[in-house]
């Protein structure tokens, strides 16, 4: 049977899924986030070395990393403003789960939202692995060749999800802190004392390299705040040794997750990889982004996240109904890439661009 040639967005029936239901939303915070305390509040009669008892670790350790991964997931949909109907709902409760992300929620949907306004349009944004182009590969030398290799080798996912999660945001508030205290003694030797008496207002347009607004700023500084207090709570506790192993183990592997799982439903055999200038918003949703088949139990850790293609066409569509929007239209999904577990592995080939054939190519191909 030969499937429907897709044509324009208009075709699809959106519109029934998009609006918020805020008992939903909150059903689905419960059942994340009351399940991760009772995990951790568990760990310490779990933690016994030397007896049986201590063998449960590995369980709860797998289920911290999925509960994990799964309020990312919804704090992804927070800051689409699609998981509460409540702007205020939902910029507060993405704070809190970038807290328990230990990411500051404000500045990534800001990048994550440029991301949905280019996908597929490679000239403009270049994926979480900022993949570089088949000429630029080929001017680097023999050893930054394979340097490059190894830096997109699926096994970096580990370390690069640590540093994403823990790293990262700490280093960007101290060096942007460091930006803005320059700029305020420059104001200073300028304008006098008078400057101190403007602080607030010129701290909130101080444009850093590591943020954007004022308002991403101050996102970035609370965050800090409370992950760092949360970390010393945590500490104190459960005790350093138990919380950091625990801690960095569930960490890494959850952003491994959600960054391989990003990876993928941007990065497969013909994905739409175009140049600004032929690039379509609608042939980037619906040809530069896969949907993972998935077991039931993986679709309900990542919110419905593998039913991707009409996520990019809309993001206001809560993960709630992606499910349900994606069988609506399944008649019009026919041409859309659909990947299974055991694709995954050949989608980490493709970390080239090849801007004149406009396709993702492997280094073997370069």
């Amino acid at each position: 049977m030969q499937q429907p040639q897709l044509r324009n967005r208009g075709e699809f029936s959106l519109a029934p899924f998009r609006q918020p239901n805020n008992l939903r939303a909150v059903w689905q915070l419960l059942t994340t986030l009351v399940p991760t305390a009772l995990l951790w509040t568990c760990l310490p009669w779990i933690w016994r070395p030397l007896r049986l008892e201590s063998l449960l670790i590995v369980p709860a350790v797998a289920l911290l990393v999925l509960f994990s991964a799964r309020s990312f997931s919804l704090m992804h949909d927070c800051g689409h403003g699609s998981f509460f109907r409540s702007r205020v709902l939902n910029r507060a409760v993405g704070f809190l789960l970038g807290v328990v992300n230990a990411i500051p929620q404000h500045p990534w949907s800001r990048g994550h939202a440029f991301h949905h306004r280019h996908n597929g349009n490679w000239e403009r944004y270049r994926g979480p692995s900022a993949l570089i182009t088949v000429e630029q590969f080929q001017q680097l030398s023999p050893k930054q060749k394979q340097r490059y290799g190894w830096s997109r080798h699926p096994f970096m996912l580990f370390p690069g999800g640590f540093s994403y999660l823990v790293v990262r945001p700490r280093l960007q508030l101290l060096l942007g802190l460091g930006e803005w205290l320059a700029a305020m003694a420059g104001d200073v030797r300028r304008d006098g004392w008078r400057a101190l008496f403007s602080l607030y207002s010129r701290t909130l347009k101080f444009q850093s390299s590591h943020w954007y607004t004022g308002e991403e700023f101050i996102d970035l500084a609370a965050n800090n705040v409370c992950v760092l207090a949360s970390w010393w709570l945590m500490s104190r506790w459960l005790g350093a040794g138990l919380f950091w192993g625990t801690y960095a183990i569930v960490m890494t592997c959850s952003a491994a997750i959600f960054i391989c799982i990003f990876f993928v439903q941007h990065n497969f055999p013909e994905s739409y990889a175009h140049r600004s200038n032929d690039w379509s918003y609608f042939q980037g949703a619906m040809e530069g982004s896969s949907n993972l088949i998935l077991p039931g139990i993986l679709h309900w850790f990542s919110a419905d996240i593998a039913f991707h293609s009409i996520h990019h066409l809309c993001e206001r569509i809560p993960n709630y109904r992606l499910r349900a929007c994606h069988e609506a239209n399944q008649h019009l999904l026919g041409e859309c890439t659909y990947l299974r577990l055991s694709d995954i592995p050949r989608c980490f080939d493709l970390i080239l661009w090849d801007s004149a054939k406009q396709r993702l190519v492997s280094m073997a191909e370069a």
